[in-house]
């Protein structure tokens, strides 16, 4: 089948003819790919500093959307033909979503709603689950405030979204020409993160703090007020200090929360912008997404 991954740990992202997935176990799905997400952690799979049991050589990818193809034992809450969105890691077949097929665990894996296609789904499964968990964790209550740093990017726009939604009170650190997208999207304000001085251009006292871009951290530590809260997403919390909880946050598969996420992106009420490319542009599509050229847009591979 026709794929994008890497042969070996020291090679670069490429076009690849891989094996079939093989037939599904007990608990697991084959699912024929639709779309399929590119985000910037999928540099990190390949020299397993986010080791998702890629068994080389193999396709790239920790999220998508399709229909299944063929289902194993005791499985029962998908059938052939059923629209589906996951993430997934670790991989149970080894390859990931940058292919033809790929095979899932059915209980890592939600249904799609009708009003959402594929592109939109396959925009969804990490960047939407990472914003979801870290606010459950952050635990904000209507009328506090959050700043979140990199409010511009995919999970940070979705994140505006799900707290604004809540009645929180959201302060964004952003470039100055996703402003006016980001106050659309429900941020109270935002503030051009490329000024060295953005932390003395916002008020202080934040309830909480999700650290998206790398290197905020330790600016954004005291903006939060004593007893506050800090989640990083670039594994660099800071050590606690005046009281504030600070811990680095990870993403985990979760089917319950991504159905959740998927019936409110159907009902528009969250809003997505995902960018569809030939799986053949994949190569090229990695390289542009890790290097932080995407524009805000959510890369997603398409096998067909």
């Amino acid at each position: 089948m026709k794929a994008c991954g890497v042969s070996t740990a020291e090679t670069e992202v490429a076009l690849l003819e891989l094996p079939e997935p093989s037939s599904p176990g007990p608990g697991q799905i084959l699912v024929a790919v639709e779309a399929a997400g590119v985000g910037p952690w999928d540099e990190l799979e390949i020299n397993a500093s986010w080791d998702v049991g890629l068994r080389l050589p193999a396709a790239l990818g920790v999220e998508g959307a399709g229909k299944v193809l063929a289902v194993g034992a005791e499985v029962t809450r998908f059938a052939v033909g059923d629209r589906v969105l996951a993430h997934e890691a670790p991989l149970p077949g080894g390859s990931g979503f940058w292919a033809e097929r790929v095979l899932l665990n059915a209980d890592h894996t939600a249904a799609c709603p009708p009003g959402l296609d594929a592109a939109h789904a396959a925009a969804l499964p990490v960047n939407g689950l990472t914003a979801l968990q870290a606010l459950e964790e952050l635990d904000l209550s209507r009328g506090q405030r959050l700043l979140i740093t990199n409010g511009g990017g995919g999970t940070g726009a979705l994140a505006i979204q799900l707290a604004a939604a809540q009645g929180i009170e959201v302060t964004a650190t952003a470039s100055a020409a996703a402003a006016e997208r980001l106050l659309g999207l429900g941020a109270m304000e935002v503030v051009d993160y490329h000024d060295p001085n953005w932390p003395a251009e916002v008020r202080g006292g934040f309830d909480a703090a999700l650290i998206i871009a790398a290197g905020t951290a330790a600016p954004a530590l005291p903006l939060v007020r004593d007893g506050g809260r800090l989640c990083s997403l670039t594994s660099d919390a800071p050590p606690e200090e005046r009281g504030i909880t600070s811990w680095d946050l990870y993403i985990e598969p979760n089917a319950a929360q991504l159905a959740q996420l998927a019936e409110q992106a159907a009902a528009g009420t969250l809003k997505l912008a995902p960018e569809p490319l030939p799986l053949s542009e994949g190569p090229a599509a990695f390289t542009q997404v890790v290097a932080g050229r995407a524009g805000g847009k959510k890369i997603v591979l398409i096998p067909a």
